[in-house]
């Protein structure tokens, strides 16, 4: 039905920067409110970035404003979510995924793979 595949992630040293990718395909992308949750080890998966479906809401847990921004191209049907300065605290499996409501991310209906950042200090 959808199918979202996240790209981007890797091995970056703290303060360097790394922007993620996610791509769907199937379903109503572009009237579908996106996000990027996160997972470290030993931790629940939170909350880290969401955007409206037509990009005019973002929305960020406090520990990334300021260094993290989400985007989207709905022509492209992708999600973005370029990430600077980053921490050794941000490495973790990022996860893209999507809800079918149109303004916020409340109980995402699809998910990704997952890709996994790593920051070393």
């Amino acid at each position: 039905q959808v199918q979202l595949v996240e790209s981007g992630g890797g091995l970056v040293q703290a303060g360097g920067s790394l922007r993620l990718s996610c791509t769907a395909s199937g379903g109503t992308f572009s009237t579908s409110a996106m996000g990027w949750f996160r997972q470290a080890p030993g931790k629940e998966r939170e909350f880290v970035a969401g955007i409206s479906w037509n990009g005019g809401r973002t929305y960020y847990t406090d520990s990334v404003k300021g260094r993290f921004t989400i985007s989207r191209d709905n022509a492209k049907k992708t999600v973005y979510l370029q990430m600077s300065s980053l921490k050794p605290e941000d490495t973790a499996v990022y996860y893209c995924a999507q809800d079918t409501k149109p303004i916020e991310v409340v109980q995402p209906d699809y998910w990704g793979q997952g890709t996994q950042v790593t920051v070393s200090s």
